[in-house]
């Protein structure tokens, strides 16, 4: 008797055409956090260009991150009542609209709700992307399709200072801040033209429940409440009205988990955040991780391109150029995550966020330490690189590991509220940061400027580093290991 050869496993063919629709789909994703980065140079000819003051340069990018965040799962729901394909083309027309209006803008005032905007469509045609890979590739492809989406998400944010540098350089400081924006046009309508021909169609009528909108106006109004008086306060010496609007904020969030809870017990609407997933505590504490994290990782080149042109004097490029040992940093890092994560575990995370927090604390010395006059980009090459590393490796595998903590029936919830959370990390981080840093800069006094810019960095970059630190606390919540087949599916 002859023994049959058991066949090698194959991986399943794709056809050219979803790999074509893949690359429309990275193309919008690259967009979107481009924008969250790029910004950041821009900010001191901003300033001058438009004679915006302090508070409006941190809404400039807080705003962006805060509406960014908050569609995100309200753009889910919809999705899987109308179809993931038409969310993912209305999200990125209108991004690309709200492009065009940023570039035109006349005052500050105009680029701030344009910016919002932006961050709104933005946050529209994010979920359409995670939605559209499951439905396109098959479990081992798919893998790997989420894998070039993480390093497309981490190179692209990385990046976004260095191509606004290059802009504002080649253009000048009073167009160039405009070419940030105007550059989204072209890709963004060749984006919108494949993806309409391209993309593929499915999942209308998946969800037949209606969406919780008085539970995102709860959530929206009650951040926004808190942001303002974060970004406005220190400028207006703290006013009553200030502390109002902090305590009115705290009493809309805690209406919204009431909300929330009704909603649950109700059963007729699917609430925005399944309150049952904080019954598990790994996943509340993974929650507040992602966080804090993003508050540390995206304030850090805000409070860099401040010091580097407004208080140093140096060009926008020059400004760039300084992040890139993280930016390749964040390269290498990314680039391993997934395989050091699958062989050690948590064990990935606990090095990352490390990491992170030993690179902020050394620029945080290097800031203090080093005087203004002598301080150049080769005195923060080593800890921005070794800061790019833990990045890397930790923002593309700690969604995986925060989802685990939560039953697979809950992970597609899961994975909404924490990419909101980064989301709205990122704009309590920019409001903090902002506001330290702004807070403590006096040039009336008789310390030259740059010795004045660089000791108010040093205040911000402290706050950062103690984001950071927290972070890394935190990661001890998270399980050891995740199941290798364990998969995040879109938002539900």
């Amino acid at each position: 008797m002859t023994d049959t050869p058991v066949a090698p496993a194959t991986v399943p063919a794709v056809p050219r055409k979803a790999w074509l629709a893949f690359a429309v789909l990275i193309l919008g994703v690259a967009m979107g956090m481009l924008d969250t980065t790029i910004v950041n140079v821009a900010l001191p000819t901003i300033r001058t260009s438009l004679s915006a003051d302090e508070a409006t340069l941190s809404w400039i990018i807080a705003g962006y991150a805060l509406a960014y965040g908050l569609v995100l799962i309200p753009a889910g729901r919809i999705g899987d009542r109308f179809g993931h394909k038409w969310v993912f083309i209305v999200g990125l027309t209108g991004f690309t609209v709200a492009s065009l209006f940023c570039g035109i803008a006349a005052d500050g005032g105009h680029l701030v709700i344009a910016r919002v905007a932006q961050g709104l469509f933005g946050g529209m045609f994010f979920p359409p992307v995670t939605a559209l890979i499951q439905l396109m590739f098959p479990g081992r492809v798919r893998g790997t399709a989420f894998a070039i989406m993480g390093a497309a998400i981490g190179v692209s944010t990385a990046l976004g200072p260095i191509v606004g540098g290059l802009l504002i350089e080649a253009l000048g400081d009073a167009e160039g801040w405009r070419s940030i924006f105007f550059v989204n046009l072209p890709f963004g309508v060749l984006a919108v033209i494949a993806a309409i021909l391209i993309l593929p169609s499915g999942a209308e009528g998946a969800d037949a429940k209606g969406a919780d909108w008085f539970g995102f106006l709860l959530l929206g109004g009650g951040l926004v409440a808190i942001l303002v008086p974060l970004i406005e306060g220190q400028d207006q010496d703290w006013p009553l009205w200030t502390w109002l609007s902090l305590a009115g904020g705290v009493v809309l969030i805690v209406l919204f988990a009431l909300w929330e809870v009704l909603l649950t017990r109700r059963g007729r609407t699917t609430p925005l955040v399944p309150p049952h997933l904080f019954s598990h505590p790994a996943f509340t504490g993974g929650v507040v991780l992602a966080l804090v994290y993003f508050a540390a990782f995206t304030s850090i080149f805000f409070t860099i391109s401040i010091l580097w042109q407004a208080g140093l004097g140096h060009t926008a490029l020059e400004s760039g150029l300084v992040s890139i040992p993280f930016a390749l940093g964040s390269i290498v890092g990314a680039s391993q995550s997934d395989r050091i994560a699958h062989r050690f575990g948590r064990t990935a995370l606990v090095i990352g966020t490390g990491l992170v927090s030993l690179g902020l604390i050394a620029v945080w010395l290097v800031l203090l330490l080093v005087p203004a006059a002598d301080l150049t980009n080769w005195e923060l090459l080593a800890p921005l690189a070794v800061a790019g590393i833990g990045s890397g490796l930790f923002i593309a595998p700690n969604a995986q590991f925060i989802v685990a903590t939560v039953d697979r029936a809950e992970a597609g919830a899961a994975s909404g509220v924490i990419g909101t959370m980064q989301r709205i990390g990122s704009a309590i981080g920019i409001a903090v940061i902002g506001s330290v840093f702004f807070g403590t800069l006096d040039i009336s006094g008789p310390t030259d400027v740059a010795s004045s810019f660089a000791e108010s960095a040093a205040h911000a970059m402290l706050v950062s580093a103690i984001f950071a630190v927290a972070a890394f606390a935190l990661v001890f919540v998270l399980p050891k290991r995740v199941d290798r087949g364990y998969e995040i599916p879109s938002a539900e």
